[in-house]
């Protein structure tokens, strides 16, 4: 195949103007074999036999004055550029237009017959404009239209009736095909995006109840060993002391909430619906840091500011923040004191968490360094991090250098940056 300028033009211009052609329903294919194709075929054949015929017979009737080889080849040229018009329908088209030009110069009309045109081209070049109504750019339809119209009321002006009503049928049974192929695409198109989604819905969803199981099946079931075995335990032993009774309670309290909380997590992974329930926030403070006492630390709280309603993002980021510093402060500094305070500035919500039971300087930065603790390197930290930076603020955490931890959160309160306020040397408002 030439690769020459102008078949690159040609091609481009092409695939400019003219859209692929849509997919036959199944009854217009029997295997590689396009029947609207063969169709065409069948019509060029047939448009094909009746023209030369027909000019063989006028040109005898009026004594011969073309060649047969002559009569032939007008009706090949007229007739052939309806089998190129399933393919390249802008083409046939203007090849249509060139051949009925042609034949008018090689047969002038009236001299074999009285009609203007032979009806073999103005049937061809019919179906290649509708071929273009259907597939081509608007443009383009618009603009073969005019041209036609045009091209026939300069060829021969009586004619420019018919010339119209040759244009206004194809092209107007074109815009049709082409409206209801639009529509069906765009339908598909729709329902293939609704196909897409609800796959990826399930996909969530399956996951999620995946998860579900194995919270389930390793987290739940050891938590409820624990209070089994902290209900138990106190039988186990002869008049076991009260302080041994309470601290066994107090450890079945807290596996029993937290299967609780556990469930209701479960529940929110397996629902395809949003969760309702209600959500932990800073009124909730109070239990929060008596279960913490319970748990063998010292807390003093205290406030700042003037307390309000917060953003419910930040009440719960807020909750569950002060509520990991204290388990970390629980799991790896038991016994220690302390002191959570909260400051409600004009742009943001700092919460400072502080306990003394922090490891030496150089120990907290081995741990940090080979993650054997939580101080900067565990998944709670990082959780930490993530509900501050999700909220646009920020949280810093680890050892003060006074053999104390501190965890510093700033959550704003609105669209601007995060106060950068430390509240830490003012003394707060003890709580009731």
């Amino acid at each position: 195949m030439s690769s020459g300028p102008g078949n690159r033009i040609a091609a481009v211009v092409a695939a400019g103007v003219t859209r692929p052609a849509a997919p036959r329903p199944r009854w217009l294919r029997r295997g590689r074999l396009d029947l609207v194709f063969a169709a065409d075929v069948v019509i060029a054949l047939i448009c094909f036999g009746a023209t030369d015929g027909s000019l063989g017979s006028a040109n005898a009737d009026h004594g011969s004055p073309y060649s047969s080889t002559q009569l032939l080849l007008v009706a090949f040229v007229v007739c052939a550029p309806l089998v190129l018009r399933n393919f390249l329908p802008l083409t046939a088209w203007v090849a249509s237009a060139l051949a009925v030009l042609w034949a008018r110069v090689e047969i002038p009309p009236h001299t074999l017959s009285t009609a203007a045109y032979l009806p073999a081209g103005v049937i061809v070049y019919a179906l290649c404009l509708y071929a273009v109504a259907v597939r081509c750019k608007t443009w383009v339809v618009v603009t073969a239209a005019v041209v036609t119209v045009i091209g026939a009321s300069y060829a021969n002006p009586p004619t420019i009736a018919g010339a119209i009503a040759v244009v206004a049928i194809p092209v107007f049974g074109g815009v049709i095909v082409r409206s209801r192929r639009a529509s069906r695409e765009q339908l598909q198109e729709q329902l293939h995006v609704q196909e897409r989604r609800h796959e990826g819905e399930r996909a969530l969803l399956q996951e999620r109840q995946r998860i579900a199981r194995e919270l389930h099946d390793v987290v739940a079931h050891h938590m409820s060993v624990i209070a089994i075995q902290a209900e138990a335990a106190p039988y186990r032993t002869a008049d076991p002391p009260p302080e041994l009774v309470q601290s066994f309670g107090e450890i079945r309290a807290s596996a029993l909430s937290g299967l609780s909380e556990l469930r209701r997590v479960l529940g929110v992974l397996r629902s395809d619906t949003a969760e309702t329930a209600p959500q932990p926030g800073l009124d909730d403070l109070t239990g929060l840091l008596e279960s913490a006492r319970s748990g063998g630390v010292t807390v003093t709280s205290g406030v700042r500011g003037s307390p309000r309603p917060l953003p419910d993002g930040v009440n719960l980021s807020a909750y569950r923040i002060v509520q990991e510093a204290l388990s970390n402060a629980m799991r790896h500094a038991p016994g220690s004191a302390v002191a959570v305070k909260l400051y409600y500035g004009e742009a943001a919500l700092v919460i400072e968490v502080r306990n003394d039971g922090c490891p030496a300087d150089g120990q907290a930065d081995r741990e940090q360094h080979n993650g054997a603790g939580d101080y900067g390197s565990g998944h709670g930290l990082i959780g930490m991090r993530e509900r501050a930076a999700m909220l646009g603020g920020h949280l810093q955490a680890g050892p003060t250098g006074k053999g104390e931890f501190l965890v510093t959160a700033a959550l704003p309160l609105d669209d601007r940056e995060p106060e950068d306020t430390e509240p830490e040397d003012a003394e707060p408002e003890d709580r009731p």
